[in-house]
């Protein structure tokens, strides 16, 4: 008697495991919320994720619902030739995560009576993920159902070198700017610099002082100084004693 009220038990403990994992709508996946993530189509069709992976900066479960696989495919076959290239880079892009050791990628049924950006909310919070995506529209509309967004934009504005007043950096002055005096280049990141007397070397690459920062909501415009040109400007004292 002992013994079949103890495999009874088993069963049922075991029965409660299967049913915690599968659900009754399926896969369930299991391991803590937080370490996994649902990417959608703009995340793949970008690519930065491969190298963010790489440096273990991502969840180690990676959730690609069949939407987005079918959505990549759609454009692979019907777009203009620049949106099929983008389409089989992101497919291509889901291969090399699966290769990967140090992810683990799966792909996940969907509701086809639902649009994707849908599916992908919904997908987010029945298995306890983050939404990985580049989409702004997305990004908001996540925040509004209380899920948690990983945005790569967000991550490339916090990662930017920060610069201050003083320091100094190689760029080349691609462009004149809005002032007729003014040479306009960009750091690596591709934050503007704006160059002040700076217009006569346009096309070089010059060593430029950092004088202040402008934060925007576009982004961050950093103002300079070619590394010299102030020394060899004559000053207000100088320009008053020739009169």
């Amino acid at each position: 008697m002992t013994n079949i009220l103890l495999l009874t038990i088993l069963l049922i403990s075991l029965a409660s495991l299967v049913w915690l994992i599968f659900g009754k709508d399926g896969l369930r996946l299991a391991g803590p919320a937080g370490r996994r993530a649902v990417l959608d189509t703009c995340a793949l069709i970008d690519g930065r994720i491969v190298d963010i992976a790489k440096a273990g900066f991502v969840p180690s479960q990676l959730l690609v619902p069949r939407a987005v696989i079918r959505e990549l495919q759609y454009m692979a076959d019907q777009g203009d030739s620049t949106k099929r290239e983008r389409a089989r880079f992101g497919l291509d892009v889901i291969k090399t995560l699966q290769e990967m050791k140090n992810v683990d990628v799966r792909i996940l049924p969907d509701n086809g009576q639902r649009l994707v950006d849908e599916q992908l909310i919904a997908l987010a919070k029945r298995y306890g993920a983050m939404l990985y995506t580049t989409d702004y529209n997305l990004n908001k509309v996540a925040q509004t159902e209380a899920v948690t967004v990983l945005n790569v934009n967000e991550l490339a504005q916090a990662l930017r070198p920060h610069y201050l007043p003083g320091e100094k950096s190689r760029i080349k002055l691609v462009q004149a700017g809005n002032s007729p005096h003014q040479g306009v280049g960009y750091l690596s990141d591709g934050t503007m610099v704006v160059v002040e007397h700076a217009k006569a070397q346009i096309g070089r690459e010059v060593t430029v002082v950092f004088t202040r920062v402008l934060q925007t909501e576009a982004g961050k415009m950093m103002f300079a100084s070619i590394e010299g040109a102030e020394s060899k400007r004559p000053t207000d004292k100088h320009r008053n004693a020739r009169r």
